[in-house]
């Protein structure tokens, strides 16, 4: 008995094995056979844009800041304490043209005409007697019968002298009334106050600022422009006295108050120089009547930030895309007859913010593609989904 639990012992275990090791067999043998599979390749699908040539109005666009078209220092010509202002003098206060905004005390410049005018009255007499002397003068040299008299002796110099002093006079006159006509500081335009530097009671001396005013009538936008922009426009650049018609009209935008506004201008000029730091050219755009109460827009008052679209050139023969179907190497997709890929070059005009003028490169009616095609080959069979 002994003997045979022994043998058991050992037997058991490897008959355990053998059948485990026969049971895998039989599920690895048996299994059903996977038949293998041929990878398909997916044809490419994409969107297209058929072409077709157009004339287009290239806008270029700028920024820069609103300035008055003349904006001066109001200044005092004569000395004296200020008796009246206008108003209207105060910062922001608008005005016309030769309007009365400040008097000086005139007394002084009147007594100064009335002694003027008193001098004139004397050197008039002199003038009168010096006059009657000279005609006895020469009477009484032609009495004589002695030859030609010298001036002297028919006293044209003592005549000559007192006509000076009454020219003389006269100018004291019409100096003195100038002064006088000085004590009224008029408005040299129509315009507004920026800052007031005097008050009534005030002493001013002459050269005494009195206030900064600006012209209203026409506001100046000053616009820089690039040598590539610069190629957009129809400039009269050459021609020192040109037709104003030949200037383009600019568009000037502002956001005021959370809503755009918009004012319509004209390049009127640019300037005598190009940037030498970068090269820029600045044109000069104008707007006429800037506060003129339009609807709901508000005035275009100095130090406004505005944008500027100005009125480009046109160009004729000339294809837009869109950015996406243009790649960085100015190189754009098409789809040949045979659907298939076709990888060309093209000459860009004008790369802008959601589209890119194509020059030359194209024909009419070819398709291009405008979706996403990563992995673009030449040759690559396509689906186009749109055509």
């Amino acid at each position: 008995m002994k003997r045979s639990a022994a043998s058991l012992k050992i037997i058991l275990p490897i008959a355990v094995l053998l059948t485990a090791g026969v049971a895998s067999w039989a599920v690895f043998a048996l299994r059903p056979a996977v038949e293998p599979q041929t990878a398909s390749t997916a044809i490419p699908e994409v969107t297209i844009l058929r072409v077709e040539p157009h004339t287009l109005r290239l806008n270029v666009v700028s920024q820069g800041v609103v300035t008055p078209r003349e904006e001066i220092d109001l200044v005092s010509e004569v000395a004296g304490k200020v008796v009246q202002m206008h108003p209207a003098l105060v910062a922001g206060g608008f005005f016309k043209a030769g309007e009365l905004l400040l008097t000086i005390d005139p007394r002084d410049y009147d007594y100064a005409i009335t002694a003027a005018q008193a001098r004139i009255a004397e050197a008039k007499r002199v003038l009168i007697a010096e006059q009657a002397q000279v005609e006895q003068a020469h009477s009484e040299w032609q009495a004589l019968g002695e030859g030609e008299a010298s001036e002297l002796a028919l006293r044209k110099p003592q005549l000559a002298e007192a006509q000076a002093k009454l020219q003389a006079a006269q100018a004291d006159l019409a100096k003195a009334q100038l002064n006088r006509s000085r004590c009224e500081l008029r408005a040299p335009f129509a315009g507004r106050i920026l800052t007031k530097q005097a008050g009534v009671g005030q002493f001013l001396s002459s050269g005494a600022v009195v206030a900064r005013i600006y012209a209203s009538d026409e506001a100046e936008v000053r616009l820089p422009v690039s040598s590539e922009q610069l190629a957009f426009l129809n400039l009269p650049l050459a021609l020192p006295h040109s037709d104003a018609s030949l200037w383009p009209k600019v568009t000037l935008s502002a956001e005021l108050g959370g809503s755009q506004h918009q004012w319509l201008g004209q390049i009127v000029r640019s300037e005598a120089a190009v940037s030498e730091d970068s090269g820029q050219w600045y044109l000069v755009a104008q707007v006429s009547q800037p506060f003129q109460p339009i609807a709901n827009r508000p005035p275009l008052v100095k130090g406004l930030f505005v944008h500027a679209e100005i009125e480009g050139a046109e160009r004729a023969g000339v294809y837009r895309l869109p950015r996406s179907a243009v790649s960085p190497t100015q190189t754009v997709k098409l789809v040949n007859a045979e659907q298939k890929l076709e990888i060309r070059a093209v000459e860009i005009l004008r790369r802008e913010a959601e589209s890119v003028v194509i020059k030359s490169g194209l024909q009419t009616g070819e398709r291009v593609v405008v979706s996403e095609l990563p992995m673009a080959i030449a040759g690559t069979p396509v689906k186009v989904l749109n055509d």
